[in-house]
């Protein structure tokens, strides 16, 4: 089967699944096409052609659909959403709140920088649309899709990244989706602004494992019910430029070469 065939056969699954779920979700709230139509602003010829997939929403839209039923853009568009569907799991729904962004003049998200001397401030206002808008925004043209943020990290603690220097996330909705082994800015209640690894999966026992790339921190726990937000590290921004690694010399290869030989006659005395 040909490539080109294969793509025609993802975008009309993608097509099918977006409609079945806008028809699903429509009636299951006991709306009409034009009663649906109204509420989310659009005409309703529009989600006649969404529904017998003669055309798909542009991702904005997608994403007023998915809130508008309540759901995740990932879920809307990769799974099947019926009777027997259950979302996947976030973290507890007392302590998730609506997303503030901000948008440029092109209706483009900004992504929002928060500071060292704003994370304090964060913890009260990231669900303020006002506090949001009024924080420093930049555009990186190569994130155009999802809901990203900047975080002026401090400490030693995640090094080779020094203090000060920016790490930009992307709005984790699910947490079931965080990954052992990566990186993501987490806001708390109790810990604040951190950027850590995570060592496990969140829905195993509803706490994440943090982890400093400086062994000298110790690893230490977080409970579900004290976060806010998880952002997933996606690029960082730095005035400190990486050092070109030294080319050996001889006596660091004699040191080397010694060092071997000791661990070998180690080896030996134990076996």
């Amino acid at each position: 089967m040909s490539i080109k065939i294969l793509i025609i056969l993802a975008i009309a699954n993608f097509m099918s699944i977006i409609s079945s779920n806008i028809k699903f979700l429509r009636k299951k709230k006991g709306l009409t096409q034009q009663q649906f139509a109204d509420q989310i602003g659009i005409k309703r010829s529009l989600v006649g052609a969404y529904e017998e997939e003669r055309a798909e929403p542009k991702y904005d839209l997608l994403k007023i659909i998915a809130s508008f039923f309540d759901v995740t853009v990932d879920d809307f568009i990769n799974e099947t959403i019926n009777e027997k569907w259950a979302p996947k799991p976030k973290g507890d729904p007392a302590n998730l709140r609506i997303l503030s962004i901000s948008v440029d003049k092109d209706d483009n998200e900004n992504i929002e920088m928060v500071p060292l001397k704003a994370s304090a401030g964060y913890l009260n206002g990231y669900a303020d649309p006002e506090y949001v808008a009024a924080l420093p925004k930049f555009y990186l043209p190569m994130f155009k899709q999802g809901t990203y943020r900047a975080f002026e990290i401090k400490g030693d603690s995640m090094l080779p990244l020094v203090s000060g220097t920016i790490i930009v996330g992307e709005y984790l909705e699910n947490w079931g989706d965080i990954k052992s082994g990566d990186t993501y800015v987490i806001v708390s209640k109790s810990e604040g602004v951190v950027y850590k690894r995570v060592n496990g999966k969140f829905k195993e026992q509803k706490k994440l494992k943090l982890v400093s790339d400086n062994p000298v921190y110790e690893p230490y726990e977080i409970n579900g019910e004290d976060i806010l937000e998880i952002w997933k590290a996606k690029a960082y921004i730095s005035t400190h430029l990486p050092e070109p690694t030294p080319e050996p010399t001889m006596e660091s290869l004699t040191s080397m070469m010694a060092q071997m030989q000791r661990s070998i006659s180690k080896l030996q005395q134990n076996n």
